[in-house]
């Protein structure tokens, strides 16, 4: 640790180095979360990023959610209800979480319904168009918007 970098109290700060060894993320991946505004630092008189140590617990949430499929759009999102390099409570992660839990429920349901669904296809084709998950009568996926979209059966 240089002697630039303080060691106690709540204004501690971290170079880089400590923050990728103790982080585990590389030093351009630290700077790629800055460029997308997940994770703020500061320079050192020395022109030397700098790092508040809460920034650890934003690179760590950023790890879980990344590994669940969350997007880096929505993880900043979630960490933008709330003032820069704030030090979350457990009320706020608990908050962000729960939406988080609602969008991957959502996903598990879809991927479940698709899994169950493969059994009636042979590769791209359907044994029976009335049965198939991909039919769209009268474009009803279009009016949803651009993008994939899936069929919701009732």
């Amino acid at each position: 640790m240089d002697k630039e970098s303080k060691t106690v109290g709540p204004d501690r700060t971290l170079t880089i180095g400590e923050v990728v060894k103790r982080s585990g993320v590389a030093a351009s991946t630290l700077h790629f979360y800055e460029s997308k505004g997940l994770i703020v630092s500061s320079r050192s008189d020395g022109n030397q990023r700098r790092y508040p140590a809460n920034m650890l617990r934003y690179i760590a949430i950023i790890k879980v959610a990344q590994r669940t499929g969350i997007s880096l759009e929505s993880i900043r999102m979630a960490f933008s209800r709330y003032p820069v390099a704030s030090k979350l409570t457990a009320a706020q992660w608990k908050e962000m979480s729960s939406q988080w839990k609602e969008d991957l429920d959502e996903r598990i349901h879809r991927l479940t319904r698709l899994r169950n669904e493969l059994d009636s296809c042979i590769g791209c084709g359907c044994l029976s168009l009335a049965d198939c998950p991909l039919r769209n009568p009268n474009d009803e996926l279009g009016k949803k918007g651009p993008g994939p979209q899936i069929l919701e059966r009732t």
